[in-house]
């Protein structure tokens, strides 16, 4: 599939109310967005981190912005500051909040101002079980979330756990954004299967954006 569309420029293929896919769209700033991963991990490098019921994620994890999501025993947050080292989480790279500014227009949301960008790296058999995004105070913004290297299987349900799923292939530039009626739908992403991408190796990486502030 690919190799197939592989010449094709950027189209939208609509996912549920409020809620699209934007195919290839970040794939010409790929190579940007990977560098701008970089910068970021050598400041905040991926951990895995530890849900508050023990549970280690099989996903590593780090941010961008001015606030970043982390957990703790107690639940999970968005911080100013990174946990591993008490200092402010690395901005977001201009060539992130450029990507995700027209994203965002295209999709439908131009008043879209993320303050973080969750950085999640997928290895073979890492995935990320159904949830909502719901540790935001303002639900009124989108989410945008970037795919980049390996194809995962992207699940997206309805506001119950067990509404019917759509299954859809996620490959690298492709971009999903869901808010409005959709912004509380439960998704997750299927284990990784193996494989090598030409520019992200063995991985898949996800950049997620999110406005983690209530803005009046």
């Amino acid at each position: 599939m690919l190799d197939l569309f592989a010449d094709a420029e950027p189209w939208q293929e609509p996912l549920a109310p409020g809620a699209t896919i934007l195919r290839r769209f970040a794939l010409a700033r790929a190579p940007a967005l990977m560098a701008g991963i970089a910068q970021v991990a050598t400041v905040a490098p991926f951990r895995h981190m530890i849900t508050p019921g023990g549970y280690t994620m099989s996903v590593a994890m780090t941010n961008c912005g001015e606030l970043g999501w982390a957990t703790n025993a107690r639940g999970y947050l968005y911080s100013p500051v990174d946990p591993l080292s008490s200092q402010p989480w690395p901005p977001m790279p201009e060539a992130f909040t450029a990507l995700c500014h027209e994203a965002a227009v295209a999709a439908g949301y131009p008043d879209f101002r993320p303050d973080a960008c969750l950085i999640n790296r997928y290895a073979p058999g890492a995935r990320l079980s159904l949830h909502q995004d719901k540790d935001e105070p303002d639900l009124r913004a989108p989410i945008v979330s970037v795919s980049l290297g390996l194809p995962a299987v992207f699940q997206f349900g309805g506001l119950r756990r067990n509404d019917p799923l759509k299954r859809l292939l996620l490959e690298h530039g492709d971009v999903v954004v869901w808010g409005g009626e959709s912004r509380l739908f439960y998704h997750g992403i299927q284990p990784l299967k193996p494989g090598d991408h030409p520019l992200t190796g063995e991985y898949r990486y996800n950049l997620t954006f999110r406005q983690a502030s209530y803005n009046e």
